[in-house]
């Protein structure tokens, strides 16, 4: 009897653990919904139970069944963002209830290791004002975060080690500095909770976020995990299609507003139009992937670097070409440039200091394009078009807010004759009476150049130009050649 007793306690038990719905991860305590939206939320449970999930905002019971396999998902309308603390209950016949949640903007960090990059720094790369940003958290409470591990997986996966973090100066030096300083500036600006999904990886390629579909049918990448561990074997983070299917695939279901993206120093090299085309493939594929149609893209141009010995090589700057030709063909997308935020002591230095700007000139676009603030000037100047008259060129640039900057002492460029050979440039304002077209222009000369045909601007892989517009914000690299 007592045997039997035994079992039937097991038994109950056994049913009771089964009957207690699993939540992933990224589901949880502190965790940050999407305001005013039709969020998903999902997990796995017993299929011969219903589930039950109730919101401590509506008074409305969403029910569900799971499928065969145990998952299941519901649909829930969120409230107006809000420092209120929120609960979730899910229950299949054991209540599990999540606290502390807020409504507010989600936006994903993703690309490779200078997003990752916290905000106490990698070894040897410093953060600049790390200590500021330390006693400044506490302003900052509406900031929260969760990092997905960077981990391969030859399958795609819908869970990870994860968990919420709130933003205190205890945490914010865990956080990706980029996108902290993005999300600093957007609490600022709306004072509203703002999460961030941290899905990246050091070193990654595009290609290492693309689908195993994607990749056989526009690349020549292997899609077998022991094919690809063997083309990469020595650099692991290189590795196609095993960190998207690890590190990104666990965070489709969740609903956000945008994706901020920082990535390109490991596809430098990348021939033609390479790079450009499969950005437009990686932003289609995620776009359809997260199910919430054109949602917004913004990402960073890669900082200057000195990727080869010559001092002249373009490697850098021809990826930099393809980030720009990537904003123009990609829909509801904006490309930031820092291509000033280098210091000249940092030629090989892949993680640049300076992220409080890269993270603020981000947010600037997301409040411009997405919030409403048309006050905030968030574009930079880009190459317009160039006339040349007897040994100088005249150049023209958009976006440059009626200013274009600095007044004397202009830095960054170089002109070539018909022998492909670049030279440094006198560059300066010019005007002259008459209110034609190109009566007010940017004058280039040099005195090795008597017959120029070619400009370009910190068109090299590490080159510091000072061009800014009226919103302080630089030139974007340019070529008018294509040798």
């Amino acid at each position: 009897m007592k045997k039997i007793l035994t079992m039937m306690a097991l038994a109950a038990l056994t049913m009771s653990v089964q009957a207690k719905v699993k939540l992933p991860h990224l589901i949880g305590d502190n965790m940050v919904l999407q305001q005013q939206a039709d969020v998903r939320l999902w997990g796995w449970a017993d299929p011969m139970r219903e589930v039950k999930v109730t919101c401590s905002w509506s008074k409305e019971v969403v029910r569900t069944r799971p499928h065969s396999d145990g998952k299941w998902m519901v649909h829930v309308k969120t409230p107006v963002a809000s420092y209120e603390p929120l609960s979730i209950t899910f229950d299949d016949g054991e209540p599990v209830t999540i606290h502390n949640v807020l409504a507010g903007e989600v936006w994903v960090c993703a690309g490779q290791s200078n997003m990752e990059m916290p905000v106490k720094g990698f070894w040897m790369c410093p953060v600049q004002d790390y200590n500021q940003v330390v006693i400044d958290a506490k302003n900052h409470q509406g900031v929260r975060s969760v990092k997905i591990p960077s981990i391969m997986r030859a399958e795609p996966q819908d869970d990870a080690q994860c968990e919420w973090r709130e933003c205190s100066p205890k945490t914010v030096g865990e956080f990706s500095a980029t996108g902290y300083f993005f999300a600093r500036t957007m609490h600022t600006a709306l004072d509203v909770p703002i999460g961030l999904i941290e899905a990246n990886k050091g070193g990654s390629r595009v290609e290492s976020w693309l689908t195993k579909e994607n990749l056989e049918k526009y690349t020549d990448d292997p899609t077998d995990s022991v094919e690809i561990c063997k083309k990469w074997a020595q650099w692991d983070y290189h590795r196609s299609l095993l960190w998207g299917n690890g590190t990104f695939n666990p965070i489709l279901n969740f609903t956000v507003k945008g994706i901020l993206y920082y990535q390109g120093c490991s596809n430098v090299g990348d021939p033609g139009d390479q790079y450009s085309k499969r950005m437009k493939l990686l932003v289609e594929q995620w776009r359809e992937q997260f199910g919430l149609g054109e949602i917004p893209f913004y990402f960073v141009q890669i900082a200057p670097y000195r990727y080869d010995d010559d001092d002249n090589a373009i490697s850098g700057a021809l990826l930099r070409e393809q980030q720009f030709k990537a904003s123009q063909i990609i829909p509801n997308s904006s490309l930031v440039c820092i291509n000033d935020l280098v210091y000249p002591y940092e030629t090989t230095q892949i993680h640049p200091t300076q992220k409080r700007q890269v993270g603020e000139r981000l947010a600037y676009t997301a409040l411009n394009r997405d919030y409403g603030f048309e006050g905030i000037l968030y574009q930079s100047s880009t190459y317009k078009d160039m006339l040349v008259k007897d040994d100088a060129v005249y150049i023209h640039l958009d976006n440059n807010y009626h200013t274009d900057a600095p007044f004397e002492d202009i830095q960054g460029f170089e002109v070539a004759g018909e022998d492909r050979v670049f030279h440094p440039a006198k560059a300066q304002h010019f005007w002259q009476p008459g209110g034609g077209y190109w009566d007010e222009a940017i004058k280039i000369t040099s005195p090795e150049v008597s017959k120029p045909v070619a400009v370009r601007y910190c068109f090299k892989n590490f080159q510091i130009g000072n061009v800014k517009n009226g919103a302080n914000l630089p030139l974007f690299p340019f070529r008018t050649d294509n040798w």
